[in-house]
């Protein structure tokens, strides 16, 4: 750890290194005394006291009881301030727009569900954004000023040479070139944008399937079919932010789909996306089939087919699985990640039992053998993961006591 012998950098470097160590620490695992500090950070006893009034001080922990039910003294414990600072996080879909607020530990203290349904709402997008972040620092109890940092999870993904929305002809009022500017100039912190389902990638990275691990494709399904890409530890975002926009991928099953982007959607979409998956039930025969939105009738389709023994839902259940192989497979050959996460709710529903048809069919179509899990964070994971970048960052600064 910082500190030790032979460390180089000025005492000032050092001292902050010790209170980012410490401060990570209490992130990890809440309440710690001075002692337990102490022994994971390899301080001294008057170094980790030093270090913990200096944070107490700063606002940045609060002590917060002390230990009991334990033998010899009481000792005094300390966490994060959750008050230090906070960040917000917005999920954009073409029905809704989905805000939250975190504290500092990680800890949503705020949401705001602002419904934009159909084509045209009448309300600018820039509006729009502002009155969904609005309701969730309301509900947080806070204002504006409060929050540090902004990420927006959208599909596609804004052309750094162009400033447009690309690859999401399907989310109304996001297409304009000066929408980022008009965003800045409205919104009193910083924001970042992100592919939505990067972010879902970043979610489990930090918190779920995909913690420790590097290199690692995430399949997301819900209303459009992607990809993220994390290669050494970063994610792959491509020269226009297209990387993984698989619904694209031309491949064996379906005819060529021709001008992608004005049709929105590509041979692997039309195969074994979320609305393939009522027509092929239909096919194989199967009864009462689900209406409504097909991302929902996709993902109540496969949760039946998981558990159930009759031979249209173990069909379904294999075609559907060969089908997400047959694109997975192009992926893996050209990436060879060591991961491949199956995320979204038509991916997940199908649970263990989808998992392991994909990974049999994968290890028939690829020379490259990933292993195939099964996501673990599944209430909000855009959302989740918008928070977790805009907290990183916002840690990051708040954190620094160097300065």
């Amino acid at each position: 750890m910082a500190g030790t012998a032979g460390t180089p950098g000025t005492p000032r470097v050092l001292r902050a290194m010790n209170d980012r160590a410490a401060l990570d620490l209490l992130l990890e695992h809440g309440q710690l005394s001075r002692t337990r500090i102490g022994k994971l950070t390899g301080l001294s006893k008057p170094t980790a006291s030093q270090l913990l009034a200096r944070l107490e001080a700063a606002g940045l922990v609060l002590a917060t009881g002390t230990t009991e039910g334990r033998p010899g003294p009481s000792a005094q414990l300390y966490e994060v301030n959750p008050a230090a600072g906070h960040a917000a996080g917005l999920d954009v879909t073409p029905q809704r727009i989905l805000a939250a607020v975190a504290d500092i530990t990680g800890r949503t203290v705020g949401r705001h569900e602002l419904p934009t349904p159909g084509r045209r709402t009448g309300t600018p997008v820039v509006q729009q954004v502002t009155d969904a972040l609005d309701g969730a620092v309301k509900a947080a109890g806070l204002a504006r000023d409060d929050i540090h940092r902004l990420v927006i999870g959208t599909p596609g993904a804004f052309d750094p040479a162009t400033g447009r929305l690309r690859y999401a002809s399907h989310l109304p009022g996001w297409h304009s070139p000066t929408l980022l500017n008009e965003l800045a100039a409205a919104l009193p912190m910083p924001f970042e944008y992100e592919n939505d389902v990067n972010l879902v990638a970043l979610a489990e990275q930090r918190l779920g399937a995909a913690r420790g691990h590097t290199d690692f494709v995430l399949l997301w399904n819900e209303e459009g079919l992607g990809a993220a890409l994390v290669l050494g530890g970063r994610l792959h975002r491509g020269w226009t932010g297209g990387a993984g926009e698989v619904g694209f991928l031309p491949v064996p099953g379906t005819p060529l789909v021709r001008q992608v982007t004005k049709a929105n959607s590509g041979g692997y979409q039309e195969l074994a996306g979320s609305q393939a998956v009522p027509r092929l039930a239909a096919e194989l025969g199967i009864e009462d089939i689900p209406q409504g939105p097909y991302a929902e009738a996709a993902a109540e389709l496969l949760a039946r087919a998981a558990r159930s023994d009759d031979d249209a839902h173990r069909r379904l259940l294999g075609t559907y699985a060969t089908r997400l192989a047959t694109g997975l497979a192009s992926l893996v050959s050209v990436l060879d990640p060591e991961l491949v996460v199956l995320s979204g709710a038509s991916l997940t529903s199908g649970g263990e039992p989808l998992r392991a048809l994909v990974q049999a069919e994968l290890e028939e179509l690829a020379a490259s053998r990933p292993r195939l899990v099964v996501g673990d964070v599944r209430e909000h994971p855009v959302l989740r993961g918008a928070l977790e970048s805009a907290l990183a960052t916002t840690r990051d600064e708040v954190f620094d006591t160097s300065r």
